[in-house]
């Protein structure tokens, strides 16, 4: 009778149990996947970042708007390629429920910063050239099954027009996709001047300011003249990179990576100890057995890698599962996710730490049974007969 035959009899000795510490360990495997699926999907927007471009918000806050002036000036500061500017409009199509992510922008410089941006050539012109243009992502339009040619009304729960309605009406006359699915299309955009000329408070103030550099290496000189400029002034300003502003929008909503450390924390401590203590259990309850093993010749480094095989085959076999029913349900929610979580997968990198995670797994509940498992004696473990 080979290793792996003793190995897999030792495991299946009391099949249920097997079974509840392998299904246990999947449990942990399940929720490390779908945890890590959701992290992956939050930083989508910091992955798709370019290096050069940098963002200037107010010192106080991001939430916190600026005089446009500051777009003009900004403007004339050398190494800059390209800038634009944006206004949260907090907006939600027919009912709060539906809430649809928009932002007030000068389209023809906001595309030239977003060149991943894609469309046809017609629509990127009729966006550029129509004051109610809705330029939609292509994850929104689906969704609500907008398209070309569509005049819809959007609210908002932040901004009123000046005469005290918060519906806006505009006409789709453009829907923008990306070569790249890992840049979100859950959006939608419309003109700055349509709203700046509309809203019935706040006038002539921007919310941040995005722009790209001639080269990586002049972020920093041209952010320290950005906030050097408006220093001392009644809105101070924070330039940084586009990746790092979107990890300080994501910190506003929580601490993503904590949250996944602690649960997944609290959960592979919880089955480490069940799995560890019943694998203990297992090696007292087979001593007399491990015993006849060493009497028939092997020895003690022979046990040792059968036991630890043992636990490396529960933990694999636990992972396995768990990863694979993680993929099939992040699989099943990613179309019905991708206008609210854009990016929402389980890639390669989450399963090959999982992969990781399990053999670490296998060698903490493994080596302390094994090693018990090695040093049994075989006058005491049939003395106890």
């Amino acid at each position: 009778m080979n290793e792996a035959t003793l190995v897999r009899k030792g495991l299946t000795r009391k099949r249920l149990r097997a079974i509840l510490m392998i299904v246990s360990i999947s449990i942990a495997f399940f929720i490390f996947g779908m945890l890590g699926a959701v992290n992956y999907a939050f930083g989508a927007g910091t992955r798709v970042a370019e290096a050069n471009r940098l963002v200037t918000v107010n010192a106080i806050n991001f939430t916190v708007s600026m005089p446009s002036a500051y777009y003009g000036r900004v403007q004339q500061v050398d190494g800059i390629t390209a800038v634009t500017h944006a206004n949260w409009f907090g907006g939600y199509y027919q009912q709060p429920a539906n809430f649809v992510q928009t932002f007030a922008i000068e389209p023809e410089s906001y595309l030239q910063v977003y060149p991943e941006l894609t469309m046809p050539a017609d629509q990127r012109e009729a966006f550029i050239n129509t004051r109610t243009c809705l330029l939609v992502g292509r994850a929104i339009a689906d969704q609500y099954g907008w398209s070309v040619g569509d005049r819809i009304p959007l609210n908002s729960n932040i901004w009123q027009q000046s005469d005290g309605t918060s519906d806006w009406d505009f006409d789709i006359c453009a829907i923008f996709s990306a070569e790249d699915a890992s840049v979100p299309t859950n959006y939608v955009m419309f003109h700055y001047e349509y709203f700046n000329e509309s809203v019935a408070f706040a006038r002539d103030t921007i919310g941040w300011m995005i722009l790209l550099t001639e080269d990586v290496a002049l972020n920093d000189q041209v952010a320290n003249e950005i906030d050097t400029m408006f220093a001392n002034s009644p809105a101070e300003t924070e330039t940084t990179t586009e990746a790092a502003f979107g990890e300080a929008f994501l910190d506003q909503i929580g601490n993503i990576n904590l949250i996944m450390t602690s649960v997944i924390g609290a959960a592979f401590a919880t089955i480490l100890m069940i799995v560890g203590t019943t694998l203990i259990l297992s090696i007292n309850e087979r001593t007399k057995e491990i015993a006849v093993l060493k009497t028939l010749g092997f020895n003690s480094g022979r046990i040792f890698r059968m036991i630890l095989l043992e636990s490396f085959l529960l933990s694999f076999l636990g992972a396995f599962l768990g990863l694979a029913m993680a993929w099939g349900v992040v699989a099943l929610m990613a179309g019905a996710l991708d206008s609210f979580l854009p990016g929402f997968a389980l890639p390669w990198l989450i399963i090959a730490q999982g992969a990781a995670l399990a053999l670490v797994f296998a060698l903490l509940t493994g080596l302390f049974p094994a090693y018990n498992a090695m040093r049994i004696k075989i006058v005491d473990a049939f003395g106890k007969l």
